[in-house]
């Protein structure tokens, strides 16, 4: 059975200014929300009377991941850090995004830019550089990579609402990982063989216009199964222009069972989703925001940026026994998609871009424990990449944005460029598991990938940002764009290795001990090296120590590790705003994680359980020489010494579950981010925010129906969830989501 363990808080290790705070102000919010959240538990169970008594289990169950040694294995025994979110967890929440439930997660933090599927996502300080999609971790679908070969992830074919658990592994050294080191986050969907995922409707509506349906279908039919899932996801964000949300997803399950207990599953899924980009704020717009709730305007030239896609997916999984010893695990894979793509500077256009590849599995069953070896082969071909003018820009290039300079429109100019990318991967990959003595259990793991990116750029123009052009010559004509003819060839390879060594000891049915030692490498990004071409891979390596508990009325899991990066690929901003990129000497990250669950009391015949989650993280650059530009003319910052910047030392959440037999669960959450760095030369903090508190009701009754209301933001702070500042030392905001609340009907038939 699955654990009751649905949720991850953080208690935060108070920094010597905060100490001088009044404790009651400190926690008093905090424990307001939990006395009122006691109260609404109370008043839930003395509501439904006509409630048929739904059988839960009772105690913490251990958990099962799959992730970090591609073998099913209780999560007490592996010897590295890996979180679970659980099915139980999952229900409780809208699903609109990973955000939703990834938060409260310690060593991980993400948030969404504009409330889609989009996320910022960061593992250990992995990802950091990413201005959009996730770069360095690496994910997967149900085995299945969805994570490009150069590591750059796409979410928006990725249906939330057919998730049924989630794993996180944290740090280098995972067999999965092609060309990624931050860590690996897998996705395992709801299974066509799974008889307990009845059919079943849902139907969602709440404010800012949000709105979900999703239907699901499935049958067995002796040996075959079948399941049809569809789904849309709707939001207006009425409270920020320019950020509309619109999700159409449809897939199709087929499965086969042998009577020899050799398995075939396989899918083909479309997805249509327009997500439109709401831009950041200056200072003065941000201020506006938090006195009126509401974002008007944005500090871009370009106001109305989006991301409009379709795509089509199409994988096959195959599990066969070959011999008494012998299994054969076999994934192949296919996708296409092709989007819209308004940007800074440029309208980005791919009509077709194709991504295929498999895995080649093999796994030995030993009597000392278990081998796993296979063969990883990807390709993804993106010819024809076109890149457009704006047609409209309107400036009068005095390097200020004022009011009518820019464009509103996602119409397309004249061609700007024309790309065709190609990059390429063939890994192979194996482990060895050696049980010992029924106490110790040793992992010994590597994979070697071999990464070619080829890409070929024929430029037409390019952009005049205004600190380019206001300081030539009063007569000489100004444009948008300056008329150009170039041509870029990239044709790169990398060779990757990554290996772990994973020792862990039972030091009783409740306690483990483990050890981890891990290295990998990390493959920059093609686009990186179109601004970059100089750039190297990056080596991470990693110790770990851990301590994990497990116990019907509690669990605990607590790590410290350190980690050298060589080589990490950092990205800056100039003073118009452009990413740059350029490899650091040296970083060097000390953490420590802790997550637990503790069942708190018994009340009106159900269970409350608390937990509290922290992440201390204590990362910085030990050499790195940040080469940028001022006015055209070269500059550099040391930052030998400097934090790493959005990463705050201090993490930490608390949460608070009650669930009863009578069908009710109620989950609430509050999250606090300490400030950070804005900028890797570590001019200025950003205060972060305290208390970010979300509740999760959920109701069901005679046996097939249940309601559930979602409230993100109770309190509706007005706060940021990315500030960044700028070589011209203008800073940006990134507004976080206002109090929203999400009221659900689902129906099992």
């Amino acid at each position: 059975m699955r654990s009751l363990k649905t949720g991850k808080t953080n208690l935060g290790i108070l920094r010597s200014k905060q100490l001088k705070q009044s404790l009651y102000k400190r926690f008093s919010e905090p424990v307001n929300i939990m006395v009122v959240g006691i109260a609404v538990l109370q008043l839930a169970v003395a509501g439904p009377s006509l409630a048929t008594q739904q059988q839960t289990a009772a105690g913490q169950m251990e958990e099962v991941a799959v992730t970090a040694t591609r073998l099913e294995r209780r999560t007490k025994d592996v010897p590295e850090s890996i979180v679970v979110i659980d099915s139980n967890r999952i229900e409780n929440t809208r699903m609109f995004n990973l955000t939703d439930a990834l938060s409260g997660t310690p060593g991980v933090n993400i948030s969404s830019k504009s409330g889609g599927y989009d996320a910022h996502l960061i593992i250990r300080g992995g990802g950091l550089k990413a201005n959009f999609g996730i770069r360095e971790i690496f994910l997967m679908r149900d085995g299945v990579p969805i994570t490009d070969p150069d590591s750059f992830t796409r979410l928006d074919f990725i249906d939330t609402q057919d998730i049924d658990q989630i794993e996180v592994t944290k740090g280098p050294g995972n067999i999965y990982a092609t060309g990624s080191s931050a860590g690996v986050i897998h996705l395992i969907s709801k299974s066509v063989f799974d008889q307990s995922q009845q059919n079943s409707v849902t139907l969602a509506g709440g404010d800012q216009s949000q709105g979900n349906v999703q239907l699901r279908l499935s049958e067995i039919f002796g040996q075959h199964a079948f399941a049809l899932t569809a789904s849309y996801r709707g939001d207006e964000n009425d409270w920020r222009e320019n950020n509309d949300f619109e999700s159409k997803q449809i897939s199709l399950k087929y499965g086969y069972r042998w009577d020899n207990g050799n398995e075939l599953a396989t899918e083909i899924s479309f997805a249509e989703v327009d997500l439109d980009l709401p831009g950041d704020m200056n200072e003065v717009q941000f201020a506006t925001y938090r006195n009126s709730g509401r974002q008007r305007d944005n500090n871009s030239f370009f106001k109305t940026g989006g991301r409009y896609s379709k795509t089509w997916h199409w994988n096959l999984r195959y599990e066969a026994q070959l011999t008494e010893h012998w299994y054969f695990k076999p994934r192949l894979y296919y996708s296409h998609w092709e989007q819209y793509h308004p940007v800074t500077p440029f309208i980005v256009t791919n009509g077709g871009v194709d991504l295929f590849g498999g895995d080649l599995e093999f796994v030995r069953e030993q009597s000392f424990g278990s081998f796993v070896t296979g063969l990883t082969l990807r390709k993804d071909i993106d010819d024809d990449a076109e890149r457009f003018e704006y047609r409209d820009v309107v400036t009068d290039f005095d390097a200020y944005l004022e009011p009518g300079e820019g464009t509103q429109s996602q119409q397309r100019g004249d061609l700007a460029e024309r790309q065709d990318t190609e990059n390429t991967v063939i890994g192979f990959f194996a482990q060895q598991s050696i049980a010992v003595a029924d106490r110790w259990l040793v992992d010994l793991g590597m994979r070697f990938d071999t990464i070619n990116i080829d890409q070929d750029t024929h430029t037409f123009s390019e952009f005049n940002f205004p600190y380019g052009t206001v300081f030539g010559p009063s007569f000489l004509p100004k444009s948008a764009y300056d008329k150009v003819d170039t041509q870029q060839s990239i044709d790169k390879d990398f060779d990757l290795l990554s290996a772990r060594l994973g020792v862990s000891y039972s030091y009783s049915d409740n306690l483990s001990i483990y050890f981890n030692l891990a290295r990998g490498e990390q493959v920059p990004f093609a686009n990186e090296l179109e601004t970059n071409t100089g750039l190297e891979s990056a080596l991470t390596e990693s110790v770990e120590v851990g301590l994990k508990g497990r116990h019907p009325n509690w669990s605990f899991d607590l790590a410290i590790y350190q980690m050298e990066v060589e080589d990490e690929v950092v990205a800056g901003l100039n003073e118009n705003n452009e990413t740059v990129f350029q490899n650091a000497g040296k970083i060097d990250k000390k953490g420590l994680e802790l997550t637990s669950s503790l069942r708190l009391l018994d009340l009106a015949g159900g269970e409350i359980w608390g937990g509290v989650n922290y992440a201390y993280s204590d990362y910085s650059f030990d050499k790195f020489a940040e080469h940028y530009s001022v006015r055209g003319m070269p500059a550099v910052n040391i930052n030998d010494g400097n934090h790493l910047p959005f990463i705050p030392k201090h993490y930490y959440s608390l949460n608070l579950l009650y669930r009863h037999p009578l069908g009710i669960s109620v989950r609430l959450q509050s999250d606090t981010w300490d400030e950070y760095q804005i900028d890797n030369a570590n001019t200025e903090e950003y205060g972060g925010y305290e208390w970010l508190t979300s509740l999760n009701l959920r109701y069901t009754f005679l046996q097939q129906h249940s309601l559930s209301l979602n409230v993100q933001n109770i309190s509706d702070k007005r706060y940021a969830t990315i500030v960044k500042k700028n070589a011209g030392q203008s800073v940006s905001y990134t507004a976080g989501e206002p109090r929203t609340w999400l009221l659900s009907y689902r129906y099992q038939f």
